[in-house]
């Protein structure tokens, strides 16, 4: 693993997490730290269980660490409440999963704006963002479908758009390609890898494939629940 860029200001930095299950008999985290520099393209691999997406639901408050400490762009996220916690992910963070998670009665420019309702009140200021949105991962054409009609790969760039709605300054991306075949998932790796580029925006892909790992700025590797190295 290589070293974090230490110039940039940080994004993420953890601190000697620690998250157990089944009253401590099940260890996810164990003494867990990592940095990640703004700006930087980051991919965390490791065996399945060793605690990869338990960190990313750290990172997003979805879950909170029984002990250590996290902090987003100077924000202690892991001691938010659960209000702070739905503005924080509204707000500073954008979520890619393995399964695109799109509302199927919804067209692409619907979905891409579901994350700006009560942020964003204008609706045609909505429109139009979303629209901007899917003209930049090359989704113009299907803006008016829905993700019934479109393949695996169409569905994770409107995804991708989606995560990009409220312009966070990080996104988190949990086996963005692990639905798709392996020319698919180069192209939306090649999309994701160009929206940072263009935006500055941290990217951390949690994620079992080396094609990926390639592509990232640096690979954090863990093992039961640790940073490996």
């Amino acid at each position: 693993m290589s070293n974090a860029d230490t110039t940039k200001q940080p994004a993420v930095i953890a601190r000697n997490l620690r998250k157990t299950y089944e009253s401590g008999r099940v260890v996810a985290l164990d003494d867990l730290s990592l940095d990640v520099a703004a700006g930087e393209f980051v991919a965390i691999c490791g065996p399945s269980g060793c605690g990869k997406s338990t960190l990313l639901n750290m990172i997003t408050c979805i879950d909170q660490p029984d002990s250590g400490s996290i902090e987003v762009f100077d924000k202690r996220v892991s001691a938010l409440n659960a209000r702070e916690a739905d503005d924080y992910r509204a707000n500073d963070v954008g979520l890619v999963f393995q399964l695109h998670n799109l509302l199927p009665h919804l067209t692409a420019i619907e979905n891409v704006q579901t994350p700006m309702l009560g942020i964003v009140t204008d609706r045609s200021e909505r429109a139009q963002r979303a629209a901007a949105l899917l003209e930049q991962v090359g989704m113009t054409h299907r803006l008016n479908n829905l993700p019934t009609t479109m393949s695996g790969g169409e569905r994770q760039r409107v995804a991708v758009a989606r995560a990009m709605a409220n312009r966070p300054r990080l996104i988190l991306a949990d086996e963005p390609t692990g639905s798709l075949d392996s020319h698919t998932g180069q192209r939306l790796l090649g999309l994701l890898t160009e929206l940072r580029d263009a935006t500055g925006v941290t990217l951390i892909v949690v994620t079992h494939e080396h094609a990926v790992a390639d592509k990232a700025d640096r690979t954090i590797r863990m093992l039961d629940g640790r940073v490996e190295g």
